[in-house]
């Protein structure tokens, strides 16, 4: 690796980093006053193109790219910024699909550090984060490119997350789920709160369907905020097709038009999720920009989202999905079931590990009864929960797990206790799925 490329991730990484710490968050340690104050010092690059804005559960990063690859398909220069990444860290800053250069984030590290130490010298709102910096180095990033549309992924809720300083006139909810309950709250309706807190006076809002609680917080903001809102679901429907050598078949019915879509992505919650990408290109399309039913059609056909029920090899059959609480865990289950429930794929072995924070209790009976063992593992990051955690969490049901220390030496074993004509599933954590990923390809 280039040596000044190590020196400029090391200088991100040597702030606080909310992303590897293995305590609780504090709600009181986010501030969007000093991201202000960073960005106005490097002119203000978050408002120089039109923002997408997505938070949520679970899905939102699946949709952010879903977005991103209709625009482009559209003929429009697009930034993607999502998080976490799986493998390297260019994957959160992608324009048009392509990360970012080794030499960019040199550049931007060098432009951004006279103006992070001015801030963090001051320190008049708290000092700056690893997540702010990176934030703020996508943002100049996209103006230093001249994006049109930039599509940004909120981190952690949304109202005080570090994205939310854009004034993005789409403003995305994805499926809403009890998650990060330490500093969100430990309601549906308080984690929708914090997640609608990215509604914009104006804008118009596309909401994934919701339970009840939260779907009333999104609605009374939206009311609250002179916002128009698409609700899927009812606004915008989908039907599925089937599914057909990898790929995903559906029809979605928007507001504008209908479009028959094969989505290279597998996965039944990946449905809802491409219903809602649609409405929000929709709602583009109403505020002017030339994205025609072809450009969404063709901008779903080649999104390439890596980790969410990716088939890493066959023979045997591998699948990996970031599924991390217990609704996605359940959506991993009702997919596995749906698409290999009736295939004679014996034995089927679950590779697990997960970060301290989830909900391990809530993950572990939803995947249990599929599988025919269990091998407990863990990532190399650092808020991964302890393999001897996860054992005893199995226990409770009478599964008692194999062990193993790291993601490649658990894919090893799963390999040699299944043969050719088994199943492995990878999940509870992105950063898990990350690590299998290079023990398959060596790459995301």
């Amino acid at each position: 690796m280039d040596s000044a490329y190590q020196q400029a991730l090391d200088y991100l990484y040597s702030f606080v980093d909310y992303e590897t710490m293995h305590q609780p968050r504090d709600a009181v340690s986010y501030d969007l006053r000093r991201m202000d104050e960073l960005l106005a010092r490097l002119g203000n690059p978050h408002l120089k193109a039109e923002s997408v804005h997505i938070a949520g559960t679970k899905g939102k990063g699946s949709i952010a790219a879903m977005i991103a690859s209709g625009l482009t398909a559209a003929g429009y220069k697009t930034g993607l910024y999502t998080s976490p990444h799986l493998v390297d860290i260019r994957e959160r800053f992608r324009i048009d699909s392509e990360l970012i250069p080794q030499a960019a984030i040199v550049e931007l590290v060098a432009a951004l550090k006279p103006e992070v130490t001015a801030v963090n010298e001051k320190a008049a709102y708290g000092k700056l984060t690893t997540f702010e910096l990176l934030t703020a180095l996508g943002f100049l990033y996209f103006a230093r490119e001249g994006v049109a549309l930039q599509v940004v992924e909120a981190g952690l809720g949304g109202r005080l997350d570090a994205t939310n300083v854009i004034n993005a006139g789409v403003c995305v909810i994805s499926s809403i789920n009890l998650d990060h309950t330490e500093v969100l709250g430990d309601s549906l309706a308080a984690i929708a709160a914090e997640k609608a807190g990215i509604i914009k006076p104006g804008s118009m809002v596309v909401s994934s369907p919701q339970p009840d609680e939260a779907a009333r917080v999104i609605e009374l903001t939206c009311l609250e905020r002179g916002a128009g809102l698409v609700t899927v679901g009812s606004d915008v429907t989908w039907e599925g097709l089937g599914f057909d050598d990898g790929r995903q078949l559906l029809n979605v019915k928007g507001r504008l038009d209908s479009y028959r879509l094969s989505l290279p992505l597998l996965g039944r919650y990946q449905l809802e999720n491409a219903a809602v990408a649609v409405a929000a290109l929709e709602v583009l399309a109403e505020k002017g920009f030339s994205i025609s039913q072809d450009s969404v059609i063709s901008g779903l056909e080649r999104v390439s989202w890596p980790g969410r029920f990716q088939i890493l090899g066959h023979n045997p059959l591998v699948v990996a999905d970031g599924a991390h609480n217990p609704a996605s865990a359940r959506e991993l289950r009702m997919s596995l079931e749906h698409y290999f429930g009736s295939r004679s794929f014996k034995p089927a072995v679950l590779v697990f590990g997960t970060s301290w924070d989830k909900d391990i209790a809530g993950i572990v009976p939803e995947l249990y009864p599929f599988f025919d063992g269990v091998i407990a593992t863990r990532s190399r990051h650092p808020r991964s929960l302890a393999v001897s955690s996860v054992v005893a969490e199995f226990s409770k049901y009478g599964v008692e797990a194999r062990i193993t220390e790291t993601v490649s030496e658990a894919l090893s074993l799963a390999q040699a206790m299944v043969g050719e004509q088994g199943f492995i599933c990878i999940t509870g954590s992105l950063f898990v799925v990350g690590e299998a990923i290079e023990h398959f390809t060596g790459a995301a």
